[in-house]
């Protein structure tokens, strides 16, 4: 994956993923419904700071 465009992720039991983001199209901040190995559910991920 390329460094430049690459995006922490967290969700709220303190699991992180990484995942890619197209600035030119989405100014906001990424959330995202993924599976949470950790509560074995799909929880929210939230884009943080690197």
């Amino acid at each position: 994956m390329s460094q430049d465009r690459l995006q922490k992720m967290r969700s709220a039991s303190g699991h992180t993923i990484f995942t890619r983001k197209n600035k030119k199209k989405v100014e906001r901040k990424l959330e995202l419904k993924k599976y949470d190995p950790i509560t074995r559910k799909r929880e929210i991920f939230k884009e943080i700071k690197k």
